[in-house]
């Protein structure tokens, strides 16, 4: 399947930010596109996100759209939604090429790091964890949902290969300092250990709310070998090809996916 991971630079208006998506959807002829976590709103101040978010239906109108009127499946990475109970959730949606949501996962790892740079993260001051996670279908490939800072608690992937996904997505928006010292090696670490495609569709550069985020979006294969990158943390498209065999060749090479003893 012809897969294309947008690189975005979110800002803090969501019109805004859905023409760039729009925009950059049209330069490919990928069947699945995806995209980095966040990608209609990044908003790091808490008050502001407050005010600023919305239900889900309201903030995934013009992506559903997007999917139908392409005909693509369509991966939003991730979106703060306002959910019923008044808590807001980092939610990723996977949308089918009729515009309807095949898939919803809220993100269960809350980030929080201090950083030596005087970073601080706590996201959970904002955001309710999920709890559950989500396999979904996209044509004839079984993908298992993540968002970033999940990439840190593998026992989640485990849980994927068990269930024998072909593909699992991680859209993402690591910090500059983070990113640097392991963004690849957490791709990598959870292809290899799983014998699954990782999809990590990346925020990158200079926000609007003054954060700074790494880019490099990747494609891992099941061999754990880097697909393909955007070396860089600018806007940008990384197509690759998904291939369902590569899986089937990993899984039979190093079967570690069901040898869950410990031995």
């Amino acid at each position: 399947m012809k897969t294309a991971l947008i690189q975005l630079t979110s800002g803090t208006d969501p019109e805004e930010n859905y023409k760039t998506v729009a925009a950059m959807a049209r330069q490919t002829d990928a069947d699945f596109i995806l995209t980095p976590e966040m990608t209609p709103l990044l908003e790091k101040d808490a008050a502001a996100l407050r005010t600023a978010v919305r239900p889900e239906a309201e903030t995934i109108a013009p992506y559903r759209e997007l999917a139908k009127r392409r005909g693509i499946h369509f991966l939003l990475g991730s979106a703060a939604i306002l959910r019923r109970d008044g808590k807001i959730a980092n939610r990723s949606v996977l949308i089918d090429s009729d515009g309807q949501v095949s898939a919803r996962y809220d993100k269960i790892n809350l980030f929080e790091a201090a950083l030596p740079n005087g970073e601080n993260y706590r996201e959970s001051d904002s955001y309710a964890a999920g709890e559950t996670p989500m396999i979904a279908k996209v044509g004839d490939l079984s993908v298992g949902l993540s968002i970033c800072y999940d990439l840190r608690f593998p026992a989640l992937y485990s849980r994927y290969a068990g269930e024998g996904v072909d593909v699992m997505t991680a859209p993402s928006a690591f910090t500059r300092a983070t990113g640097k010292a392991h963004w690849e090696t957490l791709l990598r670490a959870r292809a290899i250990e799983s014998g699954a495609w990782v999809l990590a569709p990346a925020q990158g550069g200079h926000h609007a709310d003054g954060r700074r985020t790494w880019g490099r979006t990747m494609a891992i294969t099941p061999w754990g070998e880097v697909a393909g990158v955007l070396d860089h943390d600018e806007p940008g498209i990384l197509e690759i090809t998904l291939d369902r065999k590569q899986v089937a060749d990993a899984r039979a090479r190093i079967p570690a996916w069901r040898q869950r003893s410990g031995g």
